[in-house]
């Protein structure tokens, strides 16, 4: 089988614009990033619509391929670089790994988790999983829940507490069950990447803004593989400096 891994990055961002050229440590965060999904997966390609990252991406050797300006999500740059890279490169690809740009922290396990879920002949899209932690808010909107099939397929995603505990105090949801974390890696088999990007927006997305509600509403299936790592989310200068200072700790 054969996987191609995209990391989709943009230069323009509210919080941060430029964030997968802000220094880590000695080294841009994408190529950080890069070097991560490059150790799992044989071929890597940075999809982009800014030169500059282009540049910064061939500075480091890393393969990376130009697309538009004009996509509305990771998902769908994807596409445009799938068709780019097999236009390019002459091979046909199974499946597509969507890596993203702000993810330096991301765990050998978790790629490795996430493309065994394509072992399964049933699996349409695939992504990742947490148990939340002791503590952690399971309310937090910012976090989508995911309720899961005995098989390891997604029933819904929401950022509602999902499944809500009946006769229950919800001060007490936590430690009555295992509530699940969305964590925001996927997989996808190339031709259901193909059909995925040229739906439109379904009514359950709309209403949660989460965009694999839509590929639920329209009847894929999503595998979900369970992981216990969690890296460090960079959405701002402030985190960037937070996750310089994990990342020389975990030198010692």
């Amino acid at each position: 089988m054969k996987m191609l891994a995209l990391i989709p990055a943009r230069y323009a961002s509210t919080r941060f614009p430029g964030k997968p050229l802000a220094d880590l440590d000695g080294k841009p965060m994408i190529q950080r990033v890069y070097e991560k999904v490059a150790a799992v997966f044989p071929t890597v390609y940075v999809a982009t619509d800014d030169t500059r990252i282009e540049q910064a991406v061939q500075h480091f050797g890393g393969k990376v391929v130009m697309t538009s300006t004009e996509h509305r999500s990771g998902t769908d740059r994807c596409r445009e670089a799938l068709d780019r890279v097999e236009a390019q490169t002459g091979t046909r690809f199974d499946v597509v790994v969507n890596v993203q740009g702000d993810e330096p922290f991301i765990a050998r396990e978790q790629l490795e988790k996430l493309a065994a879920c394509f072992d399964d002949p049933a699996t349409d899209i695939a992504t990742l999983v947490k148990p939340f932690a002791p503590g952690e808010n399971i309310a937090n909107p910012n976090s989508p829940k995911v309720v899961i099939s005995k098989d390891s397929y997604a029933l819904y995603f929401s950022r509602s507490v999902i499944p809500y505990l009946r006769g229950k105090e919800p001060d007490t949801w936590a430690q009555q069950h295992t509530f699940w974390k969305h964590i925001g890696l996927y997989g996808y088999r190339s031709e259901v990447l193909r059909r995925i990007t040229a739906l439109e927006p379904g009514v359950l997305e709309q209403c949660e803004s989460l965009e694999q509600l839509r590929w639920l509403e329209n009847g894929y299936r999503i595998k979900v593989a369970e992981t216990h790592s969690e890296g460090i989310a960079i959405d701002t200068p402030q985190d960037l400096q937070a996750a310089i200072a994990f990342l020389r700790k975990s030198a010692e």
